[in-house]
């Protein structure tokens, strides 16, 4: 794989999943991340199982390894004097230095882009935030299961009428994993733009502008007709039978979505072994079709439950239509498809126990970029400190005084 990154040095102040795993991207493309925890409890990831909110398993911490891996880790206390101080010397060695701290935070431990510029005028300034840098909540903290989920449209947008309730994100990390790809993205468009331009620029994402991204069409759509969108109710008629979800006879889904209904309708037809559906006169052109589109909807449940999911994936394994099974994310891991592309990748703990990870979803040479492990809480501090000159007798001195983990 080649290791785009490489020679790029990010310097993270940072927690949870948002910001850290838009520099896990980095890392696994070959950038050198430091990641700076708070000197005592480290990443607030680190204790997530105490919080109630998630599994983690005892061997490996994957939601922490997913957002950290493959980065180098110092515990720095950078409320102190003397702990800010080794900050601003690691700034002045790096290309990149990424937060997720709010501005009045960063204003308070003095690591805002005029105190980090002061020591590094060409340093990448990168900001991960709720709602974005202005406006009335701009320094109010948030998660993705609000800023991205709730405030941005994504919840309703999934919700049907009939759930009574609004449903949760479809699983720990889903907007800030997403939001991270567009930090990723935008990180390395500003240091492709200092390359070309020798000027250093601010770059800010937030869950909510990534989630208002995501749902773009959708919004745009709304504005335009001035109404809030919803999903059509589940048993909302169908103008294509071609396009929906169906059951099978063991319980399971498949996913239909033939926006050409006239071209694809013979060769389904032919391919399930219904030719009779393609001649009958009320489905034997485009304009039958459509005008019929109850009935030959009906047709299509009644012959799908008929067959296990099995069956009809070889069924349906030359149709030139499209289509899916619908997965849980364990058959995604495991599916055709993600393992010929290696879109899951090994990796093992600082102990040996081996696990895996989602690969980086951009590919270079075509080749799935490696993850590495994350570090234990100040794996790297000693040769963090020791790479900006401090010797072995300073660096005691600094962790008696607590300065240094």
């Amino acid at each position: 794989m080649a290791a785009v990154m490489k020679g790029v040095r990010v310097l993270e102040v940072a927690e949870q999943t948002f910001v850290p795993a838009a520099s896990a991207i980095l890392s696994d493309l070959g950038a050198e991340v430091i990641k700076i925890e708070h000197v005592e409890r480290g990443d607030a990831m680190r204790g997530l199982a105490t919080t109630g909110t998630a599994i983690v398993p005892e061997n490996v911490h994957v939601l922490l390894e997913h957002s950290n891996r493959g980065k180098r880790s110092l515990g720095l206390d950078i409320a102190s004097p003397e702990g800010i101080e080794i900050l601003y010397r690691l700034a002045a060695t790096a290309d990149v230095f990424i937060t997720n701290k709010l501005p009045r935070v960063r204003k308070k431990l003095k690591i805002d882009l005029e105190d980090i510029r002061a020591h590094n005028p060409d340093i990448i300034y990168v900001r991960g935030t709720g709602q974005g840098e202005r406006g009335p909540d701009a320094d109010k903290g948030s998660y993705d299961g609000l800023a991205f989920w709730a405030r941005a449209g994504v919840a309703l947008g999934i919700m049907q009428p009939e759930y009574g309730h609004v449903p949760f994100p479809p699983g720990p990390g889903f907007g800030d994993s997403i939001g991270a790809m567009t930090i990723a993205g935008g990180t390395a468009m500003a240091l492709f733009h200092r390359e070309r331009t020798g000027e250093a620029t601010v770059v800010d994402v937030s869950l909510m502008s990534s989630a208002m991204w995501a749902m773009g069409q959708t919004i745009g759509l709304s504005v335009t007709l001035g109404q809030g969108w919803a999903p059509p109710p589940a048993d909302a008629p169908r103008r294509n039978p071609l396009v929906g979800n169906y059951l099978t006879k063991d319980g399971r889904w498949l996913a239909l979505t033939c926006l050409q209904a006239g071209r694809y309708w013979l060769p389904f037809c032919e391919c399930v072994g219904r030719p009779d559906l393609a001649t009958d006169p009320r489905f034997a052109d485009f304009e039958s079709l459509m005008a019929h589109s109850a009935e030959a909807t009906e047709a299509l449940r009644e012959l799908f439950a008929q067959r296990t999911v099995d069956e009809w994936r070889a069924a349906l394994a030359d149709f030139i239509g499209q289509w899916a099974v619908v997965q849980d994310t364990l058959e995604a891991a495991n599916d055709p498809q993600s393992v010929a592309n290696g879109y899951l990748q090994p990796c093992e703990t600082a102990d040996g126990f081996p696990f895996s990870l989602v690969a980086s979803p951009v590919q270079f040479d075509e080749h799935p970029a490696p993850p590495g492990r994350a570090p234990e809480f100040n794996e790297h501090g000693d040769e963090i400190l020791a790479g900006l000159g401090l010797d072995i007798e300073e660096i005691l001195d600094l962790k008696v005084r607590g300065v240094v983990a």
